[in-house]
C-alpha cells in the first residue's frame, strides 16, 4: 500500500522529480509530461463524475483507478534492471474491459450522421473534454516511444486509446443516447 507521510519533500526544488525506479528526471521531460497527462485527465474525470450516477459513476470510478494504475506504468521505465518491488503495468485484460463498454454503449445509440461538436449536457461536455485529453495523453505516449525511444508497453497505448473511445461513446450517451448530440454543420456560418 502506498503511504504518503509527508507532502512536500523540497527534492523536486531544482526541477526534477523522481521516478518509479528512483531515478530523477526533468520535471519537463516527456516521460513526465506522459504521466502528467494522465493524472491531468484523470482530474477532468473526476470533474465528469460530478454530474454521473449510478453506472456511469461506478465505471468512472473504475476507469480512474486504471489511470492511476497507467500512471504508474509509465512513471516507471522498463530498463530491464530487477526493481525491489513489482512493477506496475497496465494489462490486455483492462483494455478488453473498455472494450466491452464500448460495444454495451454503442449498441443504443443514434447512428452518427456528422462530427459531433464536444457539448450537450453537462456530463457530456467533461466526458469530450476528458477524450480530448485522453488523446493528448496517448500521443504523447506515443512519441515517448518513437522520438524519445523509450519503451511504452503496447498495452498501454491501446487502453488510453480505447479509453478516448469509450469517453467519446460515454459523452454521446450522456446526450440521451446521440438524441441530443450537437452535430457540426460544414460551413454553416460563411
Amino acid at each position: 500500500m502506498v503511504r504518503l507521510n509527508k507532502i512536500y519533500t523540497r527534492t523536486g526544488d531544482d526541477g526534477t522529480t523522481g521516478l518509479g525506479n528512483g531515478e530523477r528526471r526533468s520535471k519537463a521531460d516527456a516521460r513526465v509530461e506522459s504521466y502528467g497527462t494522465v493524472d491531468e485527465l484523470n482530474a477532468v474525470l473526476g470533474l465528469a463524475r460530478l454530474h454521473a450516477t449510478g453506472e456511469v459513476d461506478s465505471l468512472l470510478a473504475r476507469i480512474q483507478n486504471d489511470l492511476f494504475d497507467l500512471g504508474a506504468d509509465l512513471a516507471t521505465p522498463e530498463t530491464g534492471e530487477p526493481l525491489p518491488f513489482q512493477r506496475l503495468s497496465i494489462i490486455q485484460p483492462q483494455v478488453d474491459a473498455l472494450e466491452r463498454e464500448i460495444d454495451r454503449l454503442n449498441v443504443e445509440l443514434e447512428p452518427l450522421r456528422s462530427f459531433v461538436l464536444p457539448a450537450g449536457t453537462p456530463l457530456a461536455a467533461h466526458l469530450h473534454l476528458a477524450r480530448t485529453v485522453a488523446r493528448r495523453a496517448e500521443r504523447l505516449m506515443v512519441a515517448l516511444g518513437e522520438v524519445g525511444g523509450e519503451r511504452v508497453s503496447s498495452a498501454a497505448i491501446r487502453y488510453v486509446n480505447r479509453l478516448s473511445d469509450l469517453l467519446f461513446v460515454m459523452a454521446r450517451h450522456a446526450n440521451d443516447k446521440g438524441r441530443g448530440d450537437v452535430l457540426w454543420v460544414p460551413g454553416a456560418n460563411r
